[in-house]
C-alpha cells in the first residue's frame, strides 16, 4: 500500500508542480507527518524531491524527472480518463484506487497528448446527478466499512456475514456464500447463496458486514451477466407483480421508465403514440405510475386498473368541479388525536 502512495505523491508533484504538505496529504487520504515520511523515503531511494521554504513553499521535483512508466495512445487514455469521471468513486468502494489510476493514466502519456486528453475527458460527463427534468438520479448509500468487507470477501472467496435490513422486517444477521457484486444506476447487489439458495442483497440495506475464514461455496467460475439476468427474470415474475399495456406519449416513455420495474414489449401505435407491456411491482404502483403521466398515458389493460384511474379523475373532477362545495378546509382531516397541539 505504501508502494502505491509514494508512485502517487511522485505523480502529483510531476503533474501539478509545487504542492504543499497540507495539499499532498489531502488527495492522498493521509496525514501530513505520513506525507513528510514520504517524501524522505522518496529522498533516500533517490527521487529528487526538494523543499522550497517560505509562506509559498512546497515540495516539488527537479525539472525533467520522469518516472518509468508504460506508455498509452491518445484514445485509449481518453477512454480511462472519461470512464473515471462519471461516478466511478462510488463503485464498490474503490474511490482512492481510482484517483491513483487517473494520476498514472496522465502521467503515463506523451508529453504532447497529456493536456488535449485531460482537455478532452473534461468535454465528456457520465451519470450526472440530474436528468434534463432536474429529477435528481443519486444512487445508494453505503457505509464504506461495509463495502470493504463484502468486497474482500467476494475476490477472497471466504464466506460473509451480514445484518441486513429487508423491507418491513427487523434486521437479522445471516451468513451468505458470496457470488459477486453488481451496479445497476446507483445501485449496489450483492449476489449470493444463503444455505444453497439463490439471495440477491441490496448493499445499502447491509448494515455491518463481517467477512469470515472459512471458504465459500461457491463454483470456481462465474458468469455475473447470466446470473443477473435470470435472477431478473425471476424477479419480475414475482407473484404481486402487474403488467399493464399502456399508450403513451413518446415525449413521457422516460419518465415511465424511471418508475416501472420492466419493459417487456414496446412499438409504434397507429397516432404516433407509443404501445408498451410495461411491469410494476403491485396494482397500487402502476396506478400511482399512471397517475403521474396524467392524459399523457392510458392503461388498456387489465380493465381492473382503468376502473381505478377513472374512478380517481371522476373523485377528483367532483372535488373541484363542484361549486357548492367551497374551498377545501385544509384542517378537516384532523382528529383530535393527529391534529395540532395547542
Amino acid at each position: 500500500m505504501r508502494a502505491d502512495r509514494l508512485v502517487s505523491l511522485v505523480l502529483l508533484l510531476r503533474r501539478r508542480g509545487q504542492l504543499t504538505s497540507t495539499t499532498l496529504a489531502r488527495e492522498l487520504g493521509v496525514s501530513t507527518r505520513t506525507v513528510l515520511r514520504d517524501i524522505e523515503a522518496l529522498s533516500a531511494a533517490g527521487v529528487p524531491v526538494h523543499a522550497e521554504r517560505g509562506r509559498q513553499g512546497g515540495f516539488a521535483l527537479l525539472p525533467g524527472f520522469r518516472t518509468e512508466l508504460t506508455g498509452l495512445n491518445h484514445d485509449e487514455a481518453l477512454a480511462l480518463l472519461t470512464a473515471g469521471s462519471g461516478h466511478g468513486d462510488q463503485v464498490f468502494g474503490l474511490g482512492s484506487a481510482l484517483a491513483s489510476a487517473m494520476r498514472k493514466v496522465v502521467d503515463a502519456l506523451p508529453e504532447t497528448h497529456r493536456a488535449t486528453a485531460s482537455d478532452a475527458a473534461r468535454r465528456f460527463l457520465v451519470d450526472p446527478e440530474t436528468d434534463l427534468l432536474s429529477r435528481r438520479l443519486g444512487g445508494d448509500e453505503v457505509l464504506g466499512t461495509t463495502m470493504i468487507e463484502v468486497r474482500r470477501a467476494v475476490l477472497a472467496g471466504h464466506r460473509l456475514r451480514i445484518h441486513y435490513a429487508a423491507t418491513d422486517q427487523a434486521p437479522q444477521w445471516r451468513t451468505v456464500d458470496p457470488i459477486g457484486l453488481v451496479t445497476v444506476r446507483g445501485r449496489v447487489y450483492l449476489l449470493a447463496t444463503r444455505a444453497g439458495a439463490d439471495r440477491t442483497y441490496r448493499l445499502s440495506r447491509v448494515l455491518a458486514a463481517e467477512e469470515l475464514p472459512e471458504a465459500a461455496q461457491r463454483p470456481h467460475q462465474v458468469d455475473l451477466d447470466r446470473i443477473w439476468r435470470e435472477r431478473s427474470a425471476r424477479f419480475l415474475s414475482g407473484s404481486d407483480h402487474i403488467t399493464v399495456l399502456i399508450r403513451l406519449n413518446p415525449a413521457r416513455r422516460e419518465e415511465l421508465l424511471d418508475t416501472a420495474l420492466a419493459v417487456r414489449a414496446e412499438e409504434p401505435d397507429a397516432d404516433g403514440r407509443l404501445r408498451l407491456e410495461v411491469t410494476f411491482q403491485d396494482t397500487r404502483h402502476a396506478e400511482w405510475a399512471l397517475w403521474q403521466l396524467g392524459t399523457d398515458a392510458e392503461a388498456l389493460a387489465p380493465q381492473s386498473l382503468r376502473i381505478s384511474l377513472r374512478d380517481r379523475a371522476a373523485a377528483m373532477a367532483k372535488r373541484y368541479e363542484d361549486p357548492a362545495r367551497g374551498p377545501a378546509d385544509p384542517t378537516s382531516g384532523l382528529t383530535s388525536e393527529t391534529g395540532p397541539r395547542t
